[in-house]
């Protein structure tokens, strides 16, 4: 069996790649510290570290480990806690899952409000993370529930999905664009104009996959800037900075000095998907996701 002690030791060691340092955050002496790691080797049959009198480092074996052991303390922290809440007669947490889009289309913090008004005591830990990340997650049960923008294939052992939302992109210019004036804008009128790129951080590819479908609909951005998230986007489009296209849902309440179009030609738009574990929901588990399928498209 695995002692959770001497993993927590072999992480903070590996984190720090400096037993004297990982023994200080610990708050124990270097000598146990480096007993314990040697023991844990011993008991795995397997080195965890290359060492030299300069440092210690983790060998390939040892990164592999170590990427499973923090999963595996990140889900006993929580187990603990629920175990806590449980014995003190509470329904126990919620662990949920996020890509940014939940939050800036409104899905994540609308479903929130209505847990709060219906579980007000219930703790909430929010996890901003990449699709990948949080199937992990989900199949851990380290994550209750994610929100992502892609689905987990539909024949995965493991997790079932359901659509929330699909936002259709659209034309944000500034005010004073010679553009918007105009209802109605072809491919052609856009073609060669200044853009800002929103993109999308998890996703190396974000850039080359928004010039393709500028592409693929008839019109090549010239990229001048690049924003983090679509509220950044905006206000550098009132700016005079540039074009930019925005989810639909983001714009109630358009910024001043902004001007929005539909371009029905332009067929892209932001997805987002709820993904939950098949088997062992708890209630309020349970309840949280029909709160959220529930409210699907409804902001």
């Amino acid at each position: 069996m695995l002692d959770l002690r001497q993993l927590r030791y072999f992480v903070a060691v590996a984190e720090a790649e400096h037993v004297g340092r990982a023994a200080e955050r610990l708050h124990i002496s270097q000598s146990p510290l480096s007993r314990q790691i040697a023991q844990l080797e011993k008991n795995l049959g397997l080195t965890l570290f290359e060492r030299s009198q300069q440092r210690i480092r983790l060998t390939s074996d040892g990164r592999v480990f170590l990427t499973e052991a923090q999963a595996l303390l990140r889900h006993a922290d929580r187990l603990e806690n629920l175990g806590r809440r449980l014995g003190r007669g509470e329904e126990g947490g919620l662990c949920i899952g996020y890509v940014t889009d939940a939050m800036h289309t409104g899905v994540l913090p609308t479903a929130l409000r209505t847990l709060r008004d219906q579980h007000p005591g219930i703790h909430v830990a929010l996890y901003d993370q990449e699709s990948a990340e949080q199937f992990e997650g989900l199949r851990q049960r380290s994550l209750d529930i994610a929100l992502v923008r892609t689905p987990p294939p539909e024949d995965d052992p493991d997790l079932n999905a359901a659509p929330l939302l699909k936002d259709p992109l659209l034309l944000a210019l500034p005010a004073g664009h010679s553009l918007a004036g105009q209802e109605e804008l072809s491919p052609n009128a856009l073609d060669g104009q200044p853009w800002i790129a929103v993109g999308d951080s998890q996703d190396p590819a974000w850039r080359d996959t928004f010039v393709a479908s500028c592409v693929a609909s008839g019109f090549t951005p010239d990229i001048r800037l690049d924003a983090a998230d679509p509220l950044t986007a905006l206000g550098l489009v009132a700016s005079g900075l540039g074009l930019a296209l925005i989810q639909q849902s983001m714009m109630h309440g358009t910024t001043d000095g902004v001007a929005v179009r539909e371009l029905p030609w332009y067929g892209v738009s932001v997805q987002l998907w709820a993904a939950w574990h098949r088997v062992d929901l708890r209630p309020v588990v349970a309840a949280f996701r029909e709160t959220v399928l529930t409210g699907r498209g409804a902001v």
